[in-house]
Order: structure tokens, then C-alpha cells, then sequence
């Protein structure tokens, strides 16, 4: 990395894409009812069903008991259902029912029409070399999570 590359600063330009991003999404898809969480958690349970609640927490990189409480909602909105676990008694498989596949229909529609709709002016091309570095640095970052996690405890 050269001494120009160090100063720019990228952090907060993804961020504040990000923010806008999801507040863009949030205003659309409030006719649906679902929270960002809600939906986020749907889409997982409709692309993997079947998956246990601690699956699910893992896979958002959600602490369990907030897992569980957005699947209680979902479950008393209608949109998701726990079944229990043939293998496991004590555990419950979760999955979406058809109100959800309805719905996430048209948030993926949403979400489609948001995507296109911020890369407006932006070749195919331009956006795969931007997204190609941003997956590089994440990778950059996730090599220093497990250095730091496998680094001794300072006193």
C-alpha cells in the first residue's frame, strides 16, 4: 500500500452508502410489515429451510436469543414456523410458510429495483472491479480478525 492509498478514506463512504441503502430499502418495503431483521432472517429460512434457530443466529451474525425473538415474531405474523427437530426433541427446525414466499417475492423485487436504480450511470464492468476490491479488503480485515484472535492477551 502506498502512502497516497493509506489516506483515502473508504470507511465512511461505505458506511454511509450502507445507510443509505438500507433506508432507501426500509422505505419501500415498510408495506410489507417486516422489520430489516425480520426480513433479512425470512429471506435466510426461504433460501435454507429448515435450518435450527442457532443455524440461523450464525449464518445473520445475530446473537441467539435476538434470533429468537425476530422468529417469534415471525412466527405470530405468520410467516415462519418452527417444526420439531426429527432427530433432536429438544430442538425445532424453522420454516416459512406461504404468506413468506409471497412475500419475499416482492422484496427481492425491491431490492432488484433498488440495486438497479443505484448503479444507474455505472458499466457492468466498473461495478464488478469496484465490488472485486471491496471483497478484498474484507478479506483483508477477516485475516486480521483470526491474527488478533490467535494473538496472546495483553497485560
Amino acid at each position: 500500500m502506498t502512502a497516497k492509498t493509506e489516506e483515502l478514506s473508504f470507511g465512511y463512504l461505505l458506511n454511509d452508502v450502507t445507510l443509505l441503502f438500507r433506508k432507501h430499502f426500509d422505505r419501500r418495503a415498510v408495506k410489507y410489515g417486516l422489520t430489516r431483521a425480520q426480513w433479512r432472517a425470512t429471506k435466510m429460512l426461504y433460501h435454507r429451510e429448515g435450518m435450527r434457530q442457532n443455524e440461523l443466529a450464525e449464518a445473520l451474525e445475530m446473537e441467539p436469543i435476538a434470533v429468537g425473538r425476530v422468529i417469534d415474531r415471525l412466527q405470530a405474523a405468520g410467516f415462519v414456523e418452527r417444526r420439531p427437530d426429527p432427530r433432536d426433541r429438544r430442538a425445532w427446525r424453522l420454516y416459512v410458510t406461504a404468506q413468506a414466499h409471497e412475500v419475499v417475492d416482492d422484496m427481492e423485487q425491491v431490492a432488484r429495483e433498488l440495486r438497479r436504480e443505484s448503479t444507474v450511470g455505472i458499466e457492468y464492468d466498473e461495478l464488478k472491479r469496484a465490488l472485486d476490491v471491496i471483497e478484498r479488503i474484507k478479506a483483508n480485515l477477516q485475516a486480521l480478525d483470526a491474527t488478533e484472535a490467535q494473538a496472546p492477551l495483553e497485560e
